[in-house]
Parts: C-alpha cells; structure tokens; sequence
C-alpha cells in the first residue's frame, strides 16, 4: 500500500494506543493460569493476533467479550496440546517468548515465522537447551524444541534482547524446583525486564531480584487470573509525541507518568535533540530510533549510540534510515554501535521512500511527509503494531490517502 502526504498542520488530541510489549507478557501469563483471565484495551494488531494465533493452537481458550476485550482460559504446563506448527508471523515478542513455554512440555514443538523473523538470533535458547540435553533443531524457516525443561542455574548475556530473558522468566516459576538467573555484562533493554516482572507479580507470581544481574526464581508456583487494562504504549505514542516536539499543536493522553516501559524516555531525548550536540544512548530503548533519528534529521542533527541491536529488528533499522534519509538530503553516517546525523536537515524526497517493512520506519517517515509531503511505499507496514495510524493522523487534520498495490 502506498500511503501520500501532503503537508499539513497537524493539531488534535490523541489518546495513547495500547501497549504492545505490554499485551504480549500478560496474553502469555493469562494463557499459563489455571483459570479465566479478562484482559482490555488490547489493540488486535497483527503481533497480537500472532501471539493469540499461537496460544490457541496450544489449547488455550480465548473470547472476545468486547472490541478491545478478551477472556482468556489458560493451561496448566502438563495440559498444553501438542502443535505441529505454530505461526509467530514477523513478531519476534511471539517468538521468543513461546519458545521457553513449548519446552515445559515432552512434546515436540515447531514454530515458524516470515524469513525475517526466522533470521534473528536464537542462540541463547539453543545454549540453554545444549545444556539440558533438550532438542533445539533450528533449519532456515523453523525452529523445532522438545522439553521438558528443568530447574537450575541459567547463564545469559545481559547485552542481548530482554525477550530471552523475559521467556525464561514467565515459566520458570512453574518448574519443580528453584531456579537461578545470572546475567553477565551489561544490561541492556533493562526496561523491559522490569515490565516483566511486574506482570509476573500481577499475577500472583513471585521472582527475587537479588541484584542488577541476579534472579531467584522458587519453583513449584501457579499464576492466578485476573481482570486487567493495558497501559497507553509510550513507543507508538513517541511519533505523536514528536509531533508536539516539532511545533505543533498535538496532546497524548493515556499515558501512565510512573510507566515502567523504557520508551517514555522520548520525552526526555526530544528534549535532548532540540539542542545542536545531542547525543542519546538507545542501548536501553532500540524501538525509538527510527522516529529520533527523524527527530534529529528535522532539527539539529545528533549523536546515538547503543545501535548496534537496531539491525537484527523488523528490518536494519540503521540502513532502512541511512537509505531514507539519503533521498531527503540528510547525511547519516554509521558505526557498529553508533549513529550520527548532521546538516542540512531533512527536506522532501522527490522519489517515494520505502517503509522496509517495518513499522516503526513507516510511521518515523511519516513525521517528514507532514513537514514537506511525499509518498510511502509499504505503508501497510503499520499494521504490525498500530493498524488505525493513518487513520488517527487524519483526524489530526493531516491531509493523506491511500492507494493499494
């Protein structure tokens, strides 16, 4: 789909969407309580619906009570149905986070994935199963894992994404024994951890962070169901939010102030790029990228680093911008681990630009589409976390409109 532009003078307030991080962890949580769980405010993108997809091929029973409500009646680890194949799509949050739910079982289990997906790395799991003798059988559009999975000591590097952590996290309170957690190096993505825990608490489970880098986990655990709202998501209100930055008359509501999601630091670095010299560390918050370095690109310029895990998402995150920005006059050059945009700020594309099938790209260009107008390729992109986007721009007064292909 291709998404046009024109410029325009965005003013309005939105209410936050619903946090996708969010939803993930307590779909995956409610789907492991012995019991009927009401989730609301869930927003029925296609990384939702991937995770759902994959709940209820393994039994797990879901109704829809209202638009943006579900109940859900989970399995105890012993009653999941064996699945020949679960679809995780291009989520990479369905991915990593089923993978340690399908080997608490002795069944085999296999899960695929767009060719994207299926390229990002696993190999933390696939060290956790070499560990225990387990099968983790990893061909180029599947990943084959057989439990069961037992308690113990578990060793991960702490510099890759949280996802792996949070995976282990959500069903070692249900082995049968305790368990221990160490992360080595540097933490990075810490944020995210620490939303999976208290989602873990909400439902009555219990993990003792000992240290920055240590959990213990008891064994022999049951989550509990519950009635519960998804907070307003700060990474999808980000573009709104930089909207406002840029000038224009735009207020989100829905946000919690206190969040523990990482991303409502794009406050605090659009307040850091409005200066000449900014310079941001994105190691603890990756999915802002693109639309900061769009912020940098139509203000001053800026510095990031923490860049390097922005390659292995939807896309290359950093060569996805890099080629965009390009067509708008921007120089943004690259390092492993760093980013650095400088003059003369973005202006027009006088050739379409690409949405690199991802999401995030697709709404970061946007934010230059409102300034000068253009075109996007792949705007269909949106759909993975934020399908009414273009339509929430519109009631923002902003001028577009579609056309399919």
């Amino acid at each position: 789909m291709k998404v046009f532009i024109e410029q325009s003078n965005p003013s309005g307030t939105v209410h936050a969407p619903p946090s996708k991080s969010m939803a993930h962890r307590m779909l995956i949580l409610a789907g492991l309580t012995s019991g009927v769980s009401e989730i609301g405010n869930l927003a029925f993108s296609d990384d939702v619906q991937a995770t759902l997809s994959c709940l209820k091929r393994l039994g797990v029973q879901v109704e829809t009570v209202a638009p943006d409500r579900i109940r859900v009646k989970g399995l105890q680890p012993n009653e999941f149905l064996p699945a020949s194949e679960l679809d995780c799509r291009e989520c990479g949050s369905t991915l990593r986070f089923l993978i340690p739910l399908c080997m608490l079982s002795g069944e085999t289990a296999t899960l695929t994935g767009s060719e994207r997906l299926m390229q990002r790395p696993l190999d933390v799991y696939a060290d956790v199963a070499n560990d225990q003798n387990l099968l983790f059988l990893r061909s180029e559009g599947s990943v084959k894992v057989r439990g069961p999975l037992r308690p113990g000591t578990f060793r991960l590097p702490g510099d890759v994404s949280s996802q792996f952590v949070s995976g282990l996290l959500f069903v070692l309170p249900l082995l049968n024994g305790d368990s221990r957690m160490v992360l080595t190096g540097k933490i990075e993505s810490g944020p995210y951890i620490a939303m999976t825990l208290d989602a873990i608490r909400s439902f009555g489970g219990v993990v003792r962070r000992v240290s920055d880098n240590e959990f213990l986990i008891p064994g022999n655990q049951h989550y509990h169901p519950i009635q519960a709202d998804i907070e307003g998501d700060w990474s999808n209100a980000a573009f709104f939010l930089a909207l406002r930055e840029l000038g224009f008359n735009v207020a989100v509501t829905g946000l919690l102030r206190d969040s523990r999601q990482g991303d409502k630091a794009c406050v605090r670095h659009f307040h850091t790029l409005s200066s000449a010299g900014g310079t941001i560390d994105l190691a603890d918050t990756p999915d802002l990228g693109p639309v900061e370095f769009m912020y940098a690109a139509l203000k001053h310029g800026g510095s990031f680093t923490g860049t390097k895990r922005l390659r292995i998402k939807e896309s290359d995150r950093v060569a996805a911008m890099q080629e965009e920005l390009r067509k708008c006059g921007t120089i943004m050059e690259t390092a492993e681990n760093r980013v650095t945009i400088s003059s003369p700020c973005a202006t027009r594309s006088e050739v379409p630009l690409s949405g690199h099938n991802d999401h995030r790209i697709v709404m970061a260009l946007s934010l230059l589409c409102i300034l000068f107008g253009g075109t996007i390729d792949g705007a269909e992109a949106v759909n993975k976390s934020f399908p009414d986007y273009f339509e929430i721009l519109k009631e923002l007064k902003v001028k577009l409109r579609y056309e399919a292909g």
